[in-house]
């Protein structure tokens, strides 16, 4: 019996081994490198190339037509932008900044004499409000960023690298 063992206990490791790597393998190749906004469907797309690899419901801005103008507006912005840097301890369940005000965006605002404002993120439920906050998710409530469940902003979390382009188009 024991040499029957020895086997069947390298089989085991081999076949651990070749599963560990299957799933480390799959988790890094599920990355999303293009994220889409488009307000009118409030939905936010996750791309890896060409291949559409999740969506989400979105909330925006309570403001929701029309571009971001000036700070105080609750638009959300439109364009391209960057995903630049997140936040795991802001008020909200998880934050990403979206690389809002761009050099168009700060001209405009400069032109019209107004602040562009800035801080906009996509972000989880607000942490005050852990309990009952999916109701919020059927409204647009927030001062101009993208807000999305806290399951969803997990699962961005782990697919969207700092840097990663997103375009928020009407």
């Amino acid at each position: 019996m024991p040499g029957l063992m020895r086997p069947v206990i390298l089989l085991s490791i081999l076949l651990l081994t070749a599963l560990s790597a299957n799933q480390a393998q799959s988790s890094t190749e599920l990355r999303a490198n293009h994220v889409i906004v488009k307000k009118s469907a409030r939905t936010l797309y996750l791309f890896q190339d060409q291949k559409l690899l999740k969506t989400f419901p979105v909330s925006l801005g309570k403001n929701p037509i029309g571009h971001k103008l000036y700070q105080g507006d609750r638009r959300t912005p439109e364009g391209r932008y960057q995903l630049d840097w997140r936040n795991a301890n802001s008020k909200f369940y998880r934050s990403i900044h979206i690389s809002y005000p761009n050099l168009t965006d700060r001209r405009q605002a400069n032109q019209k004499g107004v602040n562009p404002g800035g801080s906009i993120m996509i972000h989880g439920l607000p942490n005050k409000y852990a309990d009952g906050a999916e109701v919020m998710l059927d409204l647009n409530w927030t001062d101009g960023c993208i807000a999305v469940s806290n399951r969803a902003i997990e699962e961005i979390w782990q697919l969207v690298a700092d840097n990663t382009t997103i375009d928020i188009i009407p």
